[in-house]
């Protein structure tokens, strides 16, 4: 009775969480952390930890389908996995090489056009990876409905280091002009491909850090940040769902600040100039969301009566 008291009550959250996260992300990123504490806890060694985190992978990534979500980005293997223990390292090789193969043939991601694209300095991986990231890549490449981002072998302060070092060769041998260098120009040289602006990442596992992930997308989109105290493979759609009411809590904050400066820009100008004032509002009106046009007439029109006063 308590049990099914229990999975009642987190049918009946999901879809309060589901109603509440109405209009979000476009882009997620997650931090999978707690494989190898979960396996410890679990009494199994971190391969056990691992496997089982691969399979909370498959579950979220048919979540942020569901969701709408159009682009999700894992960090899979970072730079700092390297030094792992050689025996651990050589199951996450092995781990690694059946997902991204079993991904690529599995039917949902075909159905749903699922284009799945590697990030990070792949060439440092054991060839059988390699060879797995060109199947899974080549599988899917004519597919552009919902991206999968597979960080591996990444670094973002490395990434970072090698799209500006390949910059400035081509400007050094004179095939780049450096008035031609724009954010367009950087995230091509970063991946190779178009990546968008990070909205949300969530990091699972209680540490409370985004690891020199993605630093260049989420920073510069002030990405939203979620935390959450459960190791990757225990990770719940309750938890992505908190996540995703994060971000949007985020972005009305946001939204609203821009509203209250647009407001403030007009109030500003009408103090001097009522007709400049007007303009303003006018270009202004173009750039924010709707919500914003009620706050700008308010102001224009109470200068507007003192002004006739």
């Amino acid at each position: 009775m308590k049990q099914w008291v229990r999975e009642q009550f987190a049918r009946a959250y999901e879809r309060l969480l589901r109603r509440e996260g109405d209009g979000g992300p476009s882009h997620v990123a997650i931090i999978q952390d707690g494989n190898r504490r979960y396996a410890r806890e679990q009494g199994d060694d971190a391969p056990e930890g691992h496997r089982a985190g691969a399979e909370t992978t498959e579950q979220v990534l048919e979540w942020c389908q569901d969701l709408g979500v159009k682009e999700l980005t894992l960090y899979a293997f970072s730079t700092e996995n390297f030094k792992r223990p050689p025996e651990e390292r050589e199951h996450l090789y092995d781990l690694l090489e059946e997902k991204l193969t079993s991904i690529a043939d599995h039917d949902r991601i075909h159905e749903n056009g699922v284009a799945i694209r590697a990030i990070g300095e792949t060439d440092r991986l054991p060839g059988r990876v390699q060879e797995a990231i060109r199947y899974a890549e080549d599988r899917t490449a004519g597919y552009d409905s919902f991206r999968l981002n597979v960080a591996l072998a990444y670094g973002g302060r490395n990434e970072l280091l090698r799209a500006a070092r390949d910059v400035l060769e081509d400007v050094d041998a004179g095939e780049l002009d450096p008035s031609a260098i724009d954010i367009e120009l950087v995230d091509d040289r970063l991946y190779g491909r178009q990546v968008r602006d990070v909205d949300l990442i969530i990091r699972t596992g209680g540490d409370e850090r985004t690891s020199n992930f993605l630093p260049w997308h989420a920073n510069g989109n002030e990405a939203a940040a979620y935390f959450c105290a459960p190791y990757w493979p225990e990770f719940s759609k309750i938890d992505f769902l908190r996540g995703i009411r994060t971000y949007q809590s985020r972005e009305r904050s946001w939204q609203r600040t821009r509203r209250e400066r647009a407001a403030a820009i007009v109030r500003a100008v009408a103090e001097t100039e009522l007709a400049e004032a007007r303009t303003v509002a006018g270009r202004l009106r173009e750039k924010l969301p709707g919500g914003a046009a009620p706050e700008i007439d308010a102001e224009l029109d109470a200068n507007t009566t003192e002004s006739a006063d």
